[in-house]
């Protein structure tokens, strides 16, 4: 169980020495029960404390990293069984698969895919994260080729994939340095596969042939010094495998069985052949609650939408995306051009300069803070009221870039146009559109 304030307070130096930014050792002490503080802000706190610290302060689900470089997959860390109570921490990385029997022509596809297929949203890249190889040869060689040229071909996460240690370590040698994921760890190789995992210091996935099975695993794992592990049940159907996700979350979460306390990984491109079939699986465990998916391909009709999912329920509920407050040229414009306001939730921003770029009219956009709120929510909560704005107008500096001094607010603010001719009387206050796709129309309309 994790500690409580007062059983933090008992382990640190009770110096109140206010270095670590609070002023008393009770209220770092606080702020670290709470998640809101690091221990590495205590500089007296003793080793053995640390030690005691860390070990309880770990989450129930440890992460694991997987790669290096620029590009790194971490998953796990999470502490909720559901988004509402706090925030999923990692999201899932998606894999695409390549095997060793593919011809040249389909690995250069593939990784062209991997590297390519990614998308714009709401100021956001999203894009696939992990290549996933699997040997279907068994030749050491042949794999080890492969893992070279994936390297190569990529600056992404690798996994390597192969019952049978001898090959891993052969693909291990062409890419030890990128930190690959080693599977599967079985009843079988598990031996081998540990001296393989400790020699290279590589995280590791274990695949059981049932739950318990998989507790066992992860037990000789953990003995053996081995914390990076990555948990695949073995269920191949969508209600076998979802039943075991739910099971080690809660497992983890709710009894804190450490056994289960780390990431998953699912295959969807194991338990159907039909590709869209296979995309509605992976979005079933981007929701609950793999932590890498691995699927047999990428198709951008079905990758694009996988990977909205995946922000939408990975963005921390408690903090709405938002844009920078400032002023934003559209089309290049002059001290002509109309001048719009809108809130700074990153969507509403997205959507009304999105619209505006394709009236092509050259326009100005001013983009007041509202604490990522949109204009709705945010002129409920007395953020996007005439109060709050005008001072925003006055400061930001649009004055200065315009002549005929004309402010269009959105329709949704509407009540707002008669205080803030009252708050700025050398500007004329107009009413926009209440819909983003109506302001191209509105900006052609719209006369100096």
């Amino acid at each position: 169980m994790p500690l409580t304030g007062i059983e933090i307070f008992k382990l640190l130096p009770k110096t109140n020495c206010k270095e670590c930014g609070d002023p008393t050792c009770l209220a770092f002490a606080m702020k670290l029960a709470a998640g809101k503080a690091e221990l590495t802000l205590c500089k007296y706190i003793s080793e053995e404390a640390k030690s005691k610290l860390q070990e309880a302060a770990a989450p129930p689900i440890l992460p694991v990293t997987i790669g290096a470089g620029n590009r790194v997959l971490k998953v796990g860390g999470e502490t909720v069984m559901f988004r509402h109570e706090k925030r999923f921490e990692n999201p899932p990385g998606l894999a695409i698969l390549i095997t060793d029997t593919m011809p040249d022509a389909e690995v250069t596809a593939r990784l062209d895919k991997f590297n390519n297929l990614k998308y714009i949203r709401v100021g956001l890249t999203l894009r696939p994260d992990m290549v996933a190889l699997k040997s279907e040869s068994g030749d050491p060689a042949k794999f080890e080729a492969l893992a070279g040229k994936v390297k190569q071909g990529t600056d992404g996460p690798i996994m390597l994939i192969s019952s049978n240690p001898d090959v891993l370590a052969a693909g291990l040698k062409a890419c030890a340095d990128r930190n690959p994921l080693l599977y599967p760890v079985t009843k079988e190789n598990a031996d081998r596969m540990i001296e393989l995992a400790k020699t290279s210091k590589c995280p590791v996935a274990v695949k059981g042939a049932s739950l318990d099975e998989l507790v066992e695993l992860t037990n000789k794992l953990t003995a053996a010094g081995i914390k990076n592990i990555v948990l695949d049940s073995g269920a191949r159907t969508l209600r076998r495998a979802f039943e075991d996700q739910v099971f080690i979350r809660r497992s983890a979460l709710q009894k804190k069985f450490r056994p289960l306390g780390f990431p998953t990984i699912v295959f969807p491109g194991e338990m159907t052949t039909d590709p869209m079939k296979v995309a509605v699986i992976a979005a079933t465990f981007v929701a609950k609650y793999g932590g890498i998916i691995v699927l047999s391909d990428f198709y951008g009709e079905s990758l694009f939408p996988l990977l909205v999912e995946r922000l939408n329920i990975y963005t921390d509920p408690q903090r709405p995306l938002a844009t920078t407050e400032g002023i934003y040229e559209i089309n290049n414009p002059t001290d002509g051009s109309p001048v719009l306001l809108t809130s700074n939730f990153s969507l509403t921003y997205f959507i009304v300069s999105g619209e505006m770029e394709n009236s092509r009219v050259p326009s100005w956009l001013v983009v007041k803070d509202t604490e990522g709120l949109s204009v709705m929510t945010a002129w409920a909560a007395g953020k996007f009221v005439a109060d709050a704005i005008a001072p925003f107008v006055r400061k930001c500096g649009i004055a200065d870039k315009v002549k005929h001094h004309r402010l269009t607010i959105p329709g949704y603010a509407a009540a707002e146009a008669g205080g803030l001719e009252e708050e700025l009387p050398n500007w004329k206050i107009e009413v926009g559109p209440r819909e983003g796709s109506l302001i191209p129309a509105y900006l052609k309309a719209w006369k100096p």
